[in-house]
């Protein structure tokens, strides 16, 4: 046995050559490996694999040098490339995984978060021009939360999908101007705010936005395992970050992050490309010499996919103290809707329900999965912990106040979310991650408050106690609804959730998949229940996000044959199981994404106007005195490697067929967008036709309308309405001689009809 654990030099059959130490006949201490094809492992070996400190160097003249752990590169190494370039961090099984840094050939560095091989988490990337981005990634693009600086001194601070601005954010120019506003895949889309460098309200505006990331920084201190390994200077807050880019890019030196060839070259492509701050600035200056002071005054903008199509110069009154705090109380009034915390009581409400959801799914999920059985319903089946603010054996110390929490039917809830292709690491990082939850400021008719997690997936509605003792009668009924239609256009429920204060006041939540998280912008919304008591609008409040109702509705959509008789047939089925639980009340949330800028103007012009018929060279064809534009949207065969096939939290059941290419499965086709996959309720094209009013009597002959290129996203919501209760209301009210109720009480039989009713005349049976 002494001989075989001693130096000695192996070849083998195969060409490969060991000199080292050996146990038994397996390479086993130190040792040199050279295999045929000239790559060598110097360092040390375990039964046969290497594991500890090494180096290896292939053919290519890439170099490795660091840890191994059975035969991978495994552990903390640095990586030379035969590119040049240079990586120094974490390795998971041969892959970039954790905390790292790398130089590309080009110079580009990019420090922070790898997760198997790919940047996801938190990283600072430099390009070798000087740009810099600071924030969240997700499969080796900037997703998420971050902070953008050029090299001319542009700055944008938002939401960023796949290397694009994506949501809400700011863009401050060079200059010292400013714009507050929403992008949509890399080009403004919707309302924003355009502030000229110096103006005396910009300051406010700025601390406004830093005062809701310091709320969100809050919840960062309960969420310590949400990434893994974080480094201190990227895990910094993105406010911070921003400070440190104004005081100087000498901040940065200690830490740096890094891109891809395929990421570094992006600027050729646009995808990195800066706002046109020349001719922003110099367009926004137009007429400002009205005004005394230019810098009280803001331009209101709106944009559409890029374009501007609406702007209004307004002059900022200043205000006296008097209005101030009058102002102030309101805002106040508005947000202390739940009056429950004293103070803040929407900040500690968020904390709660994240410590509480985190809490639920991580004691959860480690269950094996199995059928829900009936004792998995009802009031009993529920998960109950205490919170105090100091911490326990079971939860962490955090930042909220003492709270009991209290999880209902959690089995039936997790099945759920498997049922809808959601996974549990991926709830709890949308809704507990750090960025935190955000609330509507516009809380419902029915006095309920509604969140959004960050990233707009989920929907968070608190509800009353009638409504939560609906849904958990309903749910053993609703889960074998949505088993057997897997299309249907209900509300997906993801949660039932209860937060319990000191002195017994209770806040019950349901968490909701938000329908309106789509890839297009929504640009109208239409909540209709197929009544016409009081069901419009005070045209004074309505604003881009404003929910429209029934008789604001001035549109008929045309729809493909086939997507109109799915649509239909799912929303009897749907109808009638809401009737056989006794439901009333409910709507069709309805969101139209209008297709192109030009399509929100008139195409028709007065009769006495109207050209004579004509082909023009555009492809626009005029048929008799009628404008007829080319179709904006596009059915083409589904193609499944060509759509996102990611399960989103409003994505329901299969492709659905169309009639127009011969009943196959079907997909959107967006110039500059690419393919949509068309399910039910989602991505679903038609067009809208509206009815031009017509101010000349002479020409009433002449019926005009307005058509529109729209994508469509529907379903049903406000299901939790139980009609016993509603009745017993009803009679109360009516013995008070008070109705307070919208619309009148009616049998559910008779409001499934009339709804089904309703939506008919709006989507018309196509000849």
């Amino acid at each position: 046995m002494e001989n075989d654990d001693r130096v000695r030099e192996n070849v083998f059959s195969n060409g490969d050559a060991y000199l080292g130490d050996f146990k038994g006949r397996i390479p086993h201490g130190k040792g040199k490996y050279t295999w045929s094809d000239g790559t060598v492992y110097e360092g040390d070996w375990e039964q046969g694999k290497m594991t500890g400190k090494g180096k290896i160097l292939w053919p290519s003249q890439a170099t490795y040098d660091g840890d191994f752990s059975g035969g991978y590169l495994q552990g903390f190494g640095t990586l030379v490339g035969s590119d040049g370039s240079t990586y120094k961090g974490s390795w998971k099984m041969n892959s970039q995984h954790g905390i790292g840094r790398k130089q590309y050939p080009n110079s580009d560095v990019y420090d922070g978060c790898w997760r198997e091989g790919i940047r996801e988490g938190s990283g600072r990337y430099e390009w070798n021009n000087g740009n810099i981005y600071i924030g969240n990634w997700k499969n080796g693009g900037m997703s998420g939360r971050g902070v953008m600086k050029w090299f001319n001194g542009d700055l944008f601070d938002g939401y960023w999908s796949y290397g694009l601005r994506h949501g809400s954010g700011f863009y401050r120019f060079a200059d010292g101007s400013y714009y507050f506003g929403t992008w949509t895949k890399g080009l403004k889309d919707g309302p924003g705010t355009f502030y000229t460098a110096g103006s005396k309200h910009l300051s406010k505006h700025i601390l406004e936005v830093q005062d809701d990331k310091r709320k969100n920084q809050l919840s960062h201190n309960f969420s310590t395992d949400s990434e893994a390994s974080v480094m201190p200077s990227v895990k910094r807050s993105l406010s911070k970050i921003l400070s440190s880019f104004r005081r100087g890019s000498e901040r940065f030196s200690l830490t740096t992050t890094s891109l891809d060839e395929d990421c570094a070259h992006s600027e050729s492509t646009g995808v990195m490309s800066r706002e046109k701050s020349c001719n922003i600035t110099h367009s926004s200056r137009d007429g400002q010499t009205d005004f005394e002071d230019n810098r009280t005054v803001a331009y209101e903008r709106e944009y559409m996919q890029g374009v501007l199509i609406k702007e209004r110069v307004r002059n900022i009154p200043k205000k006296s103290s008097k209005s101030k705090q009058r102002l102030k109380f309101g805002k106040e009034e508005r947000r202390s809707f739940v009056d429950i915390f004293e103070r803040n009581s929407s900040h500690y409400l968020m904390l709660s329900l994240q410590l509480g959801i985190r809490y639920t799914v991580g004691k959860i999920t480690p269950v094996p999965m199995r059928e829900v059985r009936s004792s998995d319903f009802g009031k009993q089946a529920r998960i109950r912990m205490y919170f105090p603010r100091k911490g326990s054996k079971l939860t962490p110390p955090h930042n909220s106040v003492d709270f009991y929490w209290k999880d209902y039917c959690p089995m039936v809830f997790r099945n759920l979310r498997e049922l809808f292709k959601l996974n549990a690491a991926e709830y709890m990082m949308s809704i507990c991650g750090d960025d935190g939850l955000r609330m509507n400021c516009s809380p419902g008719k029915s006095g309920s408050l509604f969140y959004l997690s960050h990233d707009d997936r989920f929907v968070f509605k608190t509800l009353k106690k009638s409504e939560l003792k609906m849904l958990l009668r309903m749910l053993p009924h609703y889960y074998d609804h949505v088993q057997v239609y897997d299309n249907t256009l209900i509300t997906k429920f993801f949660g039932a959730h209860q937060i319990t204060l000191r002195r017994g006041r209770k806040v019950r939540f349901v968490v909701m998949g938000n329908m309106f998280c789509t890839e297009l912008r929504i640009h109208r919304r239409y909540d209709l229940k197929g009544s016409s008591h009081g069901r419009f609008t005070n045209k004074d409040k309505i604003d881009d996000s404003t929910t429209l109702k029934d008789l604001d509705l001035t549109y008929e959509f045309d729809m493909d044959k086939s997507l109109h008789e799915a649509l239909f047939r799912q929303l009897s089925v749907d109808s009638e199981f809401l009737e056989s639980q006794r439901i009333i009340d409910y709507s069709l949330l309805l969101g139209l994404h209008f297709r192109a800028p030009e399509h929100l103007k008139s195409l028709l012009e007065p009769s006495d106007s109207l050209p004579k018929p004509d082909t023009s060279d555009d492809g626009v064809i005029s048929q008799g005195e009628l404008l007829i534009p080319p179709s904006g949207l596009l059915l083409v065969t589904h193609e499944p490697d060509s759509v996102s096939t990611a399960p989103g939290p409003h994505i329901r059941g299969n492709t659905l067929k169309a009639y127009s290419i011969g009943n196959k499965e079907a997909d959107l086709l967006l110039p500059g967008t690419g393919r949509l996959r068309v399910q039910l309720g989602v991505n679903m094209p038609a067009q809208a036709n509206r009815k031009v009013v017509q101010a000349d009597t002479d020409s009433s002959e002449i019926e005009l309308f307005e058509v529109y290129d729209v994508v469509l996203y529907l379903g049903i919501i406000d299901i939790l309405q139980d009609y016993n209760i509603r009745k017993k209301v009803e009679h109360t009210c009516k013995s008070m001689k008070f109705d307070p109720l919208s619309i009148s009480v009616v049998e559910p039989k008779i409001y499934s009809k009339r709804f089904i009713s309703f939506l008919e005349r709006i989507f018309p049976v196509q000849p």
